[in-house]
């Protein structure tokens, strides 16, 4: 890993091995992950499966329904169309699009692309969304467009994927190309990515299945996730790989050495514009992305970036500009825990970023144990070793810390009230020395196998 952080390369090792645990208890189809370090894929890791009823496994190559991450890619072709000098980020909807309710026409480019345009949401019947019917064509997406709009422009963040519907119809009518061309040759092609498309049919590659939750059937039922957007596909469109979306959001940082568009106008697109003031976790956004944090909303681990959420799809990219790394994790269930698992992977290289890598000293006390409670994984970084829980969705919040005394010894130096502070732990080695168990205060954890067998022994499986 040229140029990157020393704690990088055992944070890597380490979040799959918690993404693995993760699926494995939350029993959900599949998750594709990947992460960039100055716009270079240094990782990309996939588990479960493309299709639940086929067996199929997933890989990193499997194309995902990415949905809303589409409005990054509109945004950018918007920002690319302003370099040209081809239209103007105030320029008002109507002098591009006609037939458009007055109070729409008078949009501008950059309200739509904001979301404070005040548009409809999804129009009046949008059950596209739950597959009963097609996406809206552009004479269908026009006529919902002369439907007046519920709020005043530039009074809130109001997200509308009609509103990016209408930007789309912008972008046809000043380069005179359909949307999905000009964009996939402009934005996609330039930016270099090559697993990724606007809409189907796709170029080349598989597509995941999506999934249904288990709630309402006890079982989950298979989305294909192969119909077309049409006029929708500047707001939902996309297909892509969580390789390419870490590729293409390191693309779009004011300090990347990007073709893709000028550094200001990658610095006006990933600025945040409107607060949601309502949402229950911080969140703004700017020029087609969505703005956050893991931790304080202006602190090192302050992101920008999309998500997505598709029939069978829950999806989320972050680029994080203090310390040059963009993320992606891809879903392919509607109940899919993108979201979680992206803000535990934070929190992980959090962690690893404010210790360091392991000294020699602790290094090899890394490894899974398990008892008829649940697992535990001993990390080492720094010169401790944590007691992490990769049950929990941020396996490292609070956790027993572990100070060496001895090549198999160690004391519990930092646990809460109710755990065991102050206490010895040790490793007990066969006559290879090989470690068989850990002695954690007064608890005895195993390797799995161990674990199991001692378990089905004790309670009568046979």
């Amino acid at each position: 890993m040229p140029n990157a952080p020393a704690w990088l390369a055992p944070a890597l090792a380490y979040l799959p091995e918690w993404l693995s645990h993760q699926m494995r208890i939350s029993e959900q189809p599949g998750v594709v992950f990947a992460l960039a370090h100055r716009g270079t894929v240094l990782h990309e890791s996939a588990f479960g499966h493309a299709n639940l009823a086929t067996g199929e496994k997933l890989t990193p190559r499997h194309r995902f329904r990415v949905a809303s991450h589409s409005k990054s890619f509109t945004a950018a072709a918007m920002l690319r169309l302003r370099e040209q000098g081809r239209l103007k980020l105030d320029d008002a909807a109507g002098q591009y699009v006609d037939g458009l309710h007055p109070a729409i026409a008078a949009a501008t480019i950059s309200q739509l692309l904001s979301h404070t345009a005040g548009i409809l949401r999804d129009g009046p019947d949008s059950e596209y969304w739950a597959g009963r019917k097609e996406f809206l064509d552009a004479g269908q997406l026009r006529a919902e467009l002369t439907l007046p709009p519920p709020i005043d422009a530039n009074t809130r963040f109001k997200y509308s994927n009609h509103g990016f519907g209408l930007a789309g119809l912008v972008i046809e009518a000043v380069t005179g190309e359909p949307y999905t061309s000009w964009v996939a040759r402009e934005i996609v092609a330039r930016a270099g990515l090559e697993e990724t498309a606007p809409d189907v049919p796709l170029p080349s590659g598989k597509l995941a299945s999506g999934h249904s939750s288990k709630t309402l059937l006890g079982r989950r039922v298979i989305f294909p996730g192969d119909q077309s957007t049409h006029a929708l596909a500047s707001a939902t469109g996309f297909i892509s790989t969580a390789a390419d979306l870490a590729r293409f959001y390191a693309q779009l940082a004011p300090t990347a050495r990007s073709r893709l568009l000028s550094p200001s106008s990658r610095r006006e697109m990933t600025r945040p514009q409107w607060r949601d003031a309502y949402n229950p976790v911080e969140r703004a956004y700017g020029l087609g992305t969505i703005h956050g944090a893991h931790g304080e909303p202006h602190g090192d681990w302050a992101w920008w970036g999309h998500s997505g959420g598709f029939q069978g799809y829950i999806t989320q990219t972050a680029h994080v500009p203090a310390h040059d790394l963009t993320l992606s994790m891809l879903t392919n269930a509607v109940d899919g825990w993108s979201h979680l698992w992206l803000d535990g992977a934070l929190s992980i290289l959090k962690r690893f970023a404010s210790e360091g890598a392991p000294a020699a000293s602790v290094a090899d006390w890394s490894g899974r144990w398990w008892s008829g409670w649940g697992a535990i994984d001993l990390v080492p970084m720094g010169r401790k070793i944590l007691a992490a829980s990769p049950a929990l969705a941020q396996p490292f919040q609070k956790v027993p810390e572990l100070t060496p005394t001895g090549p198999d010894t160690a004391r519990i130096t930092l646990a809460g009230g109710f755990a065991s502070h102050g206490e010895p732990v040790s490793r007990q080695r066969d006559k290879r020395g090989r470690v068989t168990s850990v002695q954690l205060a007064s608890g005895t954890f195993l390797p799995e196998a161990a674990a199991a067998k001692d378990l089905a022994v004790r309670y009568g499986e046979k």
